[in-house]
């Protein structure tokens, strides 16, 4: 999916820009020379969330990551954005699509899908227990 179409769709269900975009380092790779996958889901995590923040839910917390597919290996130098989507607003939970893709290296050009993910998050007040999310006019504003 280029720029141009995700600035097509319609706000709540794309951003037109990334939740997150972060610069992968040495740090980051296991005993294989690529980024731990570990790391990839702690972003995907920290993305959804901001898509759930973005649809109105101020304390969340997560409840499942579902439908995890790890299509390409990401290296070190990678620049990749974490794009997410709302599928699904219940009472009290949102399920969010994070889609990971990676410019490799110099080419601005080369942009590679490289994980997919679904993410269930459930609201919760200050006793720690579900509770309804409050929709507020300019949550889809971005």
């Amino acid at each position: 999916m280029t720029a141009e179409s995700r600035d097509s769709e319609t706000p709540q269900s794309r951003w037109n820009e990334p939740a997150i975009r972060v610069l992968m380092m040495p740090r980051d790779t296991n005993a294989h020379g690529t980024i731990f996958g570990g790391v990839i889901l702690s972003y995907i995590d920290q993305a959804g969330a901001i898509e759930a923040r973005r649809q109105g839910s101020r304390f969340m917390v997560t409840v499942s990551m579902d439908k995890i597919v790890f299509h390409e290996p990401v290296f070190v130098g990678d620049l990749v954005s974490f794009w997410t989507e709302t599928l699904r607003i219940g009472t009290s939970s949102i399920t969010v699509k994070v889609t990971c893709e990676a410019i490799r290296g110099n080419d601005l050009q080369q942009k590679v899908t490289v994980t997919e993910a679904q993410v269930v998050y459930v609201n919760v007040g200050e006793d720690r227990k579900p509770a309804p999310i409050k929709r507020i006019a300019n949550a889809l504003s971005g």
